[in-house]
């Protein structure tokens, strides 16, 4: 049988080379676009392999990795990214993935790649494993690591703040109250030192928590 593959991905281009990579290898049961769907499909659908992006609208790709293999361990899960730091390797493992390949990449990597999860291993594109992994990084350099010791909600927060959302429809999108959303905002503020909104939504920028 052909292994099944949902890709989520939100560029339409992007999209159409991932599925004409993968046909003749493998089924292609769904596109979805943003981070939300792509974790209900999952959990619907019960695809073998998830081609994920990082930058993902609404929820990113590292969360939603979180939530899928939370609720279903067996689905496999492959980024399929434009960020080359090793902190983004690291964290989506840590999250769950079995493959990380550059959008750079050669279309045989990926193919490389979901056979390589399908028999139970990880892949890593060779240009990271070449040039970052294994290379110690000075302290206090790496923000990933910061970013990750907040809690699943404080992430979905900063998420929808940097995506410009107010309160009042985070809200309604996370089914909390205003208050609890302010609450939250606050505790962001002094888990990542900064002062204001707009610093809270340039460092989710710079630092690729959404969807360009």
């Amino acid at each position: 049988m052909h292994t099944r593959v949902l890709i989520a991905d939100d560029h339409k281009l992007v999209v159409e080379g991932l599925a004409k990579i993968i046909e003749g290898e493998c089924d292609l049961i769904g596109v979805v676009t943003n981070g939300r769907e792509v974790v209900a499909s999952a959990i619907e659908r019960k695809p073998d392999v998830v081609l994920l992006d990082i930058a993902m609208p609404l929820l990113n790709g590292l969360e939603a990795a979180r939530q899928i293999k939370r609720e279903d361990p067996n689905i496999k899960i492959i980024f399929v990214t434009m960020q080359l730091s090793r902190d983004y390797v690291r964290e989506a493992f840590q999250a769950g993935a079995s493959g990380y390949v550059l959008k750079q990449a050669a279309a045989s990597e990926l193919i490389m790649a979901i056979r390589e999860v399908q028999e139970g291993r990880t892949f890593v594109s060779p240009m990271i494993s070449d040039r970052y992994l294994g290379h110690k990084l000075p302290p206090g350099k790496n923000p990933i690591k910061l970013f990750s010791c907040l809690t699943s909600r404080q992430r979905e927060v900063l998420q929808l703040v940097a995506e410009g959302k107010p309160a009042k429809e985070i809200a309604q999108e996370l089914f909390i109250s205003v208050k609890t959303v302010e609450f939250h905002k606050k505790h962001l503020l002094e888990e990542l030192n900064l002062r204001n909104t707009a610093e809270l939504i340039r460092y989710a920028v710079e630092n690729g928590w959404v969807s360009s």
